[in-house]
């Protein structure tokens, strides 16, 4: 362990999407920052695992963080991509009932994504959501426009390079194994190839996966401001061929994720997916199983031609799959994304983004926001 002490003013830990704009709304304001990431590469775990879609906002409880920062960083995140180059497309998407049940269904979800914010819904009929996708078999449709599809890579790369324009640095292979509260602010221990002793102002745990076990390893942070981490498995299929579909189609909602839907990517092809799959790991699980098993295609062909009758027989091959970081357990109902400052946990200096999992990628702008807002609020009081 090096006796050497590195000053820093903020540490953000985790190279992910929403880490990578942190550190970038931070060093933008100012901050000096260092971006620490366990991984051999920038955004190689939740962040390259997604669907990419751009989501207008649609299903979460009014009032929550998830609508909230999920609208606001809807907008955001359009606008940068206009404005650095990042290909995405506005394709929109059909959230679409198979039957008269799932219609109320529809109508609460219309009604939700109101008080939301969002006010370009619209309410279609079989026969009008045919016209727009002739492939599509439903009794009725929401027709969501403001819902897009983005480079996702891409996107990190950019609001990677304007952190480091702004003067942030980026430490890979630099896992975080301790972290330890002190007077002046909070030490860090990292490990890897190069291991440093830290002393930041303040600390992001933006560690995906991992942030409610490397909370645990924060001494002087009370375990009961650190919550369960649970994982569900999101697998996904390729469709072979081309599909008969321009915009994402949704079916209505399950619990624990938004259902097997169809997502294109830009350059048109599709993939359908994900579906839930519990997993039981420990906490700080670092082996995970991310392959995608073909027994698991008889289940999607159930599920996609409800919508998509057409769907040929062996058109569906394993694709890749990602895990959501969850703090709710298959039996809790949804947890909202957790954003938890010194005003929750008393820590100051400490921000511990918990369970940001969908839309976590369309709202990393607004989570980045609302960091900075907690961060200069530790300023201003010291």
């Amino acid at each position: 362990m090096p006796s050497t002490v590195e000053r820093i003013d903020c540490v953000v830990i985790g190279a992910g999407v929403v880490g990578l704009a942190c550190a970038r709304a931070l060093a933008r304001a100012g901050r000096e920052v260092i971006i620490v990431e366990a991984g051999e590469r920038f955004g190689g775990g939740i962040s390259s695992r997604n669907s990419e879609v751009v989501h207008a906002g649609l299903y979460y409880p009014p009032g929550s963080l998830k609508a909230s920062l999920c609208v606001r960083g809807r907008e955001l995140l359009y606008h940068y991509c206009a404005q650095r180059g990042i290909a995405h497309r506005r394709c929109g998407k059909l959230v679409v009932a198979t039957d008269a049940a799932q219609e109320n269904r529809l109508r609460e979800i219309a009604a939700r994504a109101a008080a939301n914010g969002v006010d370009d819904l619209r309410w279609l009929d079989a026969d009008a959501a045919q016209r727009l996708e002739p492939a599509l078999r439903c009794s009725a449709a929401l027709l969501s426009p403001s819902t897009g599809i983005v480079d996702s890579h891409a996107l990190m790369l950019a609001l990677l390079g304007d952190a480091e324009a702004a003067g942030a640095l980026l430490a890979l292979n630099t896992p975080v194994d301790a972290g330890e509260v002190v007077t002046d602010g909070i030490h860090l221990h990292t490990g890897g190839t190069a291991p440093l002793r830290i002393l930041a102002r303040c600390v992001v745990n933006a560690a995906g996966l991992g942030a409610p076990a490397l909370a645990a390893r924060i001494d002087g942070l009370a375990a009961e401001h650190v919550p369960p981490a649970h994982f569900a498995k999101g697998n996904y299929f390729a469709l072979q061929g081309r599909a008969p579909f321009t915009r994402l189609v949704y079916p209505v909602p399950e619990e624990a994720g938004l259902g097997v839907h169809l997502t294109l990517d830009l350059q048109g092809r599709a993939r359908f997916g994900p579906d839930v799959e519990w997993l039981d790991l420990p906490p700080d699980a670092r082996d995970l199983d991310y392959r995608v098993t073909e027994q698991r295609a008889a289940a999607f062909y159930g599920e996609i031609r409800r919508y998509w009758p057409a769907l040929p027989d062996g058109a569906l091959v394993p694709d890749y799959s990602g895990i959501r970081p969850k703090i709710c357990g298959p039996q809790d109902p949804a947890a909202d994304f957790r954003i938890d400052g010194a005003a929750r946990h008393g820590v100051s200096g400490l921000v511990n983004l918990f369970g940001i999992e969908s839309p976590g990628l369309t709202a990393a702008l607004a989570i980045a926001e609302n960091v900075v807002e907690i961060v200069a609020e530790r300023a201003h009081a010291a």
